[in-house]
């Protein structure tokens, strides 16, 4: 798809003269350059939200795992969900997993945002109701799964935070900085290149063979030097 994205724009530059000096003027060029990244998701942005995913469905996954451990799926779902008690259910760990996914998706993924509230309000959330749990609830005399969700929880809340701020944002603004000092320098290089060289000027007329001729025979004979 990313591929498919940067050929794309690559092919609207081109196409509107890039390549060709004048061709196009250069607000133009930088237009469709950015109509066309809009319609893309770069390299860490995608990266970003497949690790969002992976945090819902490894949660979920756990969360399946001791649902079937404590008695059956069928028996804890009612007990969990139908008979939600805040002390001893796993069942609000698995909303936390989903909040964050439906806000972070929908932040970075559809809206494409470039700012960190998103990610700062689901982090903070999160620890904050993961810390209340763990302190509020009997959770952790519940057996290796009351510590095993709410710390694996807060580790993935918190590496999905360090993704957004030391890698998605940072390398997409460099790569904006980088097309811009391209453009800016496309800018002020001159739109026409010097015309085509004239043969005159490289032109030397031939010496004359008969005048070098005469001047040898000069050269020869004294008589004719001296007259």
């Amino acid at each position: 798809m990313d591929s498919q994205c940067s050929g794309s724009v690559s092919s609207q530059l081109t196409g509107k003269g890039l390549g060709s000096a004048g061709a196009t003027p250069i607000s133009v060029r930088v237009e469709s350059y950015e109509a066309g990244e809009k319609k893309c998701i770069s390299d860490v942005r995608r990266t970003f939200c497949l690790f969002v995913t992976f945090d819902l469905l490894f949660i979920t996954l756990l969360w399946i795992i001791e649902l079937n451990v404590n008695g059956g799926i069928q028996k804890q779902l009612e007990v969990e969900v139908l008979h939600y008690d805040y002390h001893a259910s796993f069942f609000d760990i698995f909303l936390l997993a989903v909040f964050r996914f439906a806000v972070l998706i929908l932040a970075y993924a559809v809206c494409k945002l470039r700012h960190w509230w998103a990610i700062a309000i689901t982090t903070a959330a999160s620890c904050a109701f993961l810390i209340a749990k763990v302190i509020l609830s009997k959770l952790l005399s519940q057996g290796a799964f009351g510590y095993l969700l709410p710390i694996i929880s807060f580790v993935l809340a918190w590496i999905e935070t360090w993704l957004l701020d030391f890698k998605v944002l940072p390398q997409e603004a460099e790569d904006e900085n980088r097309f811009q000092s391209i453009m800016d320098a496309t800018d002020r290089a001159p739109l026409i290149g010097p015309g085509p060289l004239s043969d005159g000027q490289f032109y030397s007329p031939p010496e004359s063979l008969a005048d070098s001729d005469e001047e040898l025979d000069d050269k020869h004979d004294p008589v004719k030097g001296l007259i």
